[in-house]
């Protein structure tokens, strides 16, 4: 069953990624089309979730609609917005899979009873997992197959994708929390192995805001 699941996860990510690869370097259209279909299946997940209290549906709307702008603001225009904003999404993909893979293959001490199903040991995969996709950007910059301008293996690189992915587990925590407190398991389920669209991207929300901010300072 849990191999079943991991697989589901698998195929679902190799079908969607290079879609949402496609359109992080398309033009500002089709990624457009894409951010703005997003907004409107996760806003209809979320609604439905937490419809009984206002509180929550104020809250989760207003996060959506930063992370919707965060994200125009994070791809922008030029090719090293557009990496920077494949590399957050690499990071979100492989902190997920790797906390997924290491929580059921390993399993352990449970992390928080928010969300019961987290564990130690899928909290350290995430971590691990987050790593790897500076390494994949290093390789391809050696090899020159392509070229990331801004992005190289560094402490500075390793450090944000560690907080990365700490934000990202944040965003899946939280979004977790209110899951639970509305008696709901899965935000919807438009997608095999994963459930809704918002079980799939309450990490990724929560990041852009975060990189949207560091990147107004100039950090990133």
């Amino acid at each position: 069953m849990i191999k079943k699941e991991i697989y589901k996860r698998i195929l679902t990510s190799l079908v969607l990624l290079p879609i949402i690869i496609f359109s992080i370097f398309s033009d500002s259209l089709f990624f457009n089309i894409i951010l703005l279909a997003t907004f409107f299946l996760a806003s209809y997940e979320w609604y439905n979730i937490s419809k009984k209290s206002f509180t929550y549906l104020f809250i989760g709307f207003s996060i959506i609609i930063t992370s919707i702008f965060s994200a125009f603001f994070l791809r922008g225009s030029d090719n090293t917005s557009q990496q920077l904003f494949l590399w957050l999404l690499l990071i979100v993909i492989f902190s997920d899979t790797g906390g997924y893979i290491s929580g059921k293959i390993i399993g352990g001490k449970k992390l928080t009873k928010i969300s019961p199903n987290k564990t130690i040991s899928g909290m350290i995969g995430s971590y691990a997992f987050a790593i790897l996709p500076i390494f994949v950007i290093y390789v391809l910059n050696d090899l020159k197959i392509v070229i990331f301008e801004q992005l190289t293996l560094s402490i500075k690189t390793l450090i944000l994708s560690l907080i990365f992915s700490l934000i990202s587990q944040f965003g899946d925590l939280t979004v977790s929390y209110c899951k639970r407190k509305n008696k709901v398991k899965d935000t919807g389920n438009v997608l095999p192995g994963h459930g809704g669209l918002l079980d799939r991207i309450d990490g990724l929300i929560f990041l852009l805001i975060f990189a949207a901010i560091l990147k107004f300072a100039q950090i990133i």
